[in-house]
């Protein structure tokens, strides 16, 4: 099978032995499917399978651990050329931010999180190293998503004005936004989708969190701080922003506040 049908998603449910009727999520790059009420699959074709030792890992590192509900796993292997995970379903639906009350859930979450060891599975090894490839590669990929001659003049002497050594790495899920989170009558029910985590700098999980969950509101990106317990330099999480794996500065800036320079944008996005 190279495209799964919901036909083809109720022949892997059968051959797991499962029950239930099968949903599919519609967000998502990856095919996911609702087993009834109580479970998830979520399938790999052959060219992701890379990626599911580290859904696994975190799965399995995180669950218990957070004030916000996980999933736990409950199995993995290969069906054909799919690679699968089979876990529990989380309830509730996407909240709405920014949100005040949100972000504090969000603040407190992620200072859980970044007190759980990091898998042994993550990648980078060496932070520095990844920091330093995806500096030298930086105005050349925001030159491909059509950023602004305006602000890619701007961006090396910024990189170079921002001091991003002494990092303590910490388990980092890299994409935490509206999308991979659940609430239910105003509290957090879910985080989900790890297979982008990764291992780094604790500023770095502040780009998507301040882009997709607080986006730009102070009042939001104070009370997610408060509760994180901890603030970041506004320029560092800016820098981080720039080098991000998913990094699209001219997306970002059609939906977060208007600024002139880095500078005064690391202060409007990510400051206090």
């Amino acid at each position: 099978m190279t495209t799964l049908s919901h036909h083809d998603a109720e022949q892997l449910r059968d051959r797991l032995g499962l029950r239930g009727d099968v949903v599919r999520f519609e967000e998502g790059s990856l095919p996911v499917f609702a087993i009834g009420d109580d479970l998830v699959l979520k399938l790999w074709p052959p060219e992701h399978h890379d990626e599911v030792p580290t859904e696994v890992a975190v799965m399995e590192a995180l669950y218990g651990k957070l004030p916000v509900p996980t999933p736990r796993l409950h199995d993995t292997g290969l069906l054909d050329d799919w690679a699968y995970v089979l876990m529990s379903r989380l309830h509730g639906s996407e909240p709405d931010v920014p949100d005040v009350e949100i972000s504090v859930q969000v603040g407190e979450m992620l200072a859980a999180l970044h007190e759980v060891e990091p898998p042994d599975v993550l990648e980078p090894k060496d932070w520095a190293a990844f920091v330093a490839e995806q500096r030298a590669g930086c105005v050349e990929q925001q030159r491909k998503r059509d950023l602004s001659e305006h602000w890619l003049e701007q961006i090396p002497e910024f990189l170079d004005d921002v001091d991003l050594g002494d990092v303590r790495p910490v388990l980092l899920h890299t994409e935490v936004m509206s999308v991979h989170l659940l609430q239910q009558k105003g509290k957090l029910s879910g985080l989900f989708d790890f297979e982008p985590a990764m291992r780094g700098a604790f500023e770095y999980e502040f780009v998507g969190a301040g882009i997709f969950v607080t986006k730009g509101d102070q009042r939001c990106w104070k009370a997610m701080m408060d509760a994180y317990g901890r603030t970041p330099d506004p320029r560092r999480v800016m820098a981080y922003a720039l080098l991000h794996v998913y990094s699209n500065m001219s997306w970002f800036m059609g939906e977060m506040p208007e600024a002139d320079s880095l500078d005064e944008l690391a202060v409007r996005w990510f400051g206090v």
